[in-house]
């Protein structure tokens, strides 16, 4: 930037303006990630809660006792993914917008819509909740690793016809 002012003002002035525009595009496509695996963890829930609906509500639970049941396995996820409860994790971040899943990275949202799907199998199958825990947290930090390789910033790069000659 420096050198920009020192070239001409009009230089520097066009320097800052393709910055801004680039980093305004950079979170752009930052942030369209997170809102697509945020809403692809929204529709896997209603197939976790299905899940739930008809193998471990039974028939005569008070309204109370269903809700009770839903917020017990959707804490069960945030610990086998987060370490902690959703109301721990607002404990802790009280000043916080929003709750723990708002405030995951784009690969914890991914790992998060696996898990429910998995979840839903592994409920399905009539497994209990400590061995669903116990599959679910060795899927999500399996999948965690594989997506910090994979991730973006760690994919070779291409070589340009510059490079290559």
């Amino acid at each position: 930037m420096s050198f920009a002012t020192w070239i001409s003002p009009e230089f520097q002035l066009y320097i800052m303006k393709d910055y801004r525009r680039l980093k305004t595009d950079e979170n752009s496509r930052l942030s369209l990630n997170w809102n697509l695996n945020r809403e692809i963890s929204k529709l896997n829930y209603r197939i976790h809660t299905d899940a739930i609906k008809d193998n471990l509500i039974p028939p005569k639970l008070t309204p109370a006792q269903v809700a009770y049941t839903y917020a017990n396995e959707a804490d069960m996820l945030d610990v086998v993914l987060f370490g902690k409860t959703a109301k721990q994790w607002k404990d802790d971040n009280p000043i916080a917008k929003g709750n723990m899943r708002d405030a995951a990275t784009p690969n914890q949202l991914l790992v998060l819509a696996n898990l429910e799907s998995y979840n839903a199998i592994l409920v399905s199958q009539g497994k209990n909740q400590k061995e669903r825990m116990e599959l679910l947290r060795k899927l999500a930090l399996q999948q965690l690793q594989i997506l910090q390789k994979t991730s973006l910033n760690n994919l070779p790069k291409l070589e340009t016809r510059s490079q290559k000659n």
